[in-house]
């Protein structure tokens, strides 16, 4: 089983239309399971480059930009839709019926995995099981701000104030999205730092300067409330497996290991050393693992 990761993308560009919003995904591989990869928040299809042609030699796999990120529309929040995780969910739902065509792997970074849970809880049929890299554990929602330190607890509440205010939210973000600001705050969620390119910054960079990326992630930041990982987990109807960079800034690993408690999850992996995003930091580590449990599961779904 190949674990290289030097081939190219030559995955194929292709757009659904989902309640008549263009939806940007990749497809690439044409036998054995389907699979799909769900990015994080302000990433897209782009964060899977190093996986898509590695997974695609043993299965059908998707890498969708979820609406208001990447190449995928983005709609004025409020108006025609919510940005909330059931949102989400229901797309990736849509898309395995609409698209996929049969039940699918679901693999998610961040928030990702709450979007990838969220799927599968609300719409069991279409999930053979969920894979966790790093999973957003949403520490500034409304239920958690009481465990954390009184500067956090406090701030977070006023800096939403603030960046609601659509004059002092839009210069937050047109100060975010530089190219020297995403490098600096990539080299916080990488570690290792050399997974840190000018190819990744252009793919964080490319979909912040198009019409209403600002109104989409000052929308995000306001969203304190939603599902919870430990909301998710015990009602999830597949079974799941946990990847975690150890060296996560912002996902403690320690808080991450409390949700191997939850009796669908059945393996919990640290990855020593690696950062937020381990997928790409790391992907030598994280393709043969996911093959492995996608093979692992395919063969008792036979059985």
């Amino acid at each position: 089983m190949s674990t290289s990761t030097s081939k190219p993308v030559s995955s194929s560009t292709q757009t659904w239309m989902w309640r008549g919003f263009p939806i940007c995904y990749q497809t690439q591989g044409t036998t054995g399971s389907a699979v799909v990869l769900i990015h994080g928040f302000g990433a897209s299809w782009g964060h899977w480059r190093k996986n898509i042609p590695v997974l695609a030699e043993n299965c059908r796999v998707y890498a969708i930009d979820l609406i208001g990120f990447g190449a995928s529309a983005k709609p004025k929040p409020g108006e025609k839709l919510a940005y909330t995780f059931e949102t989400w969910g229901q797309m990736i739902a849509d898309f395995c019926r609409q698209v996929v065509g049969e039940s699918a792997f679901l693999v998610g970074n961040s928030i990702g995995c709450i979007v990838a849970m969220q799927a599968a809880v609300d719409n069991p049929e279409i999930a053979l099981g969920v894979a966790l890299l790093n999973c957003s554990l949403r520490l500034l929602h409304e239920r958690k701000q009481a465990e954390l330190p009184y500067y956090r607890r406090m701030g977070a509440p006023i800096l939403q104030k603030v960046l609601s205010f659509k004059p002092l939210g839009e210069f937050f973000f047109n100060q975010i999205a530089k190219p020297k600001t995403v490098r600096s705050i990539l080299l916080q969620a990488y570690p290792l730092g050399e997974a840190v390119t000018d190819e990744l910054v252009d793919i964080l960079m490319a979909p912040a300067s198009e019409p209403g990326a600002a109104a989409v992630f000052l929308a995000f930041t306001a969203y304190s409330s939603g599902p919870l990982a430990e909301d998710l987990l015990p009602v999830l109807p597949c079974p799941a497996i946990i990847l975690w960079g150890t060296a996560d800034p912002w996902e403690p690993v320690e808080l991450g290991r409390k949700l191997a408690e939850f009796p669908q999850v059945t393996k919990f992996i640290p990855l020593e050393g690696v950062g937020h995003c381990p997928q790409d930091e790391a992907p030598e580590l994280v393709n043969p693992i996911l093959l492995d449990w996608i093979k692992e599961l395919s063969s008792s779904n036979i059985k």
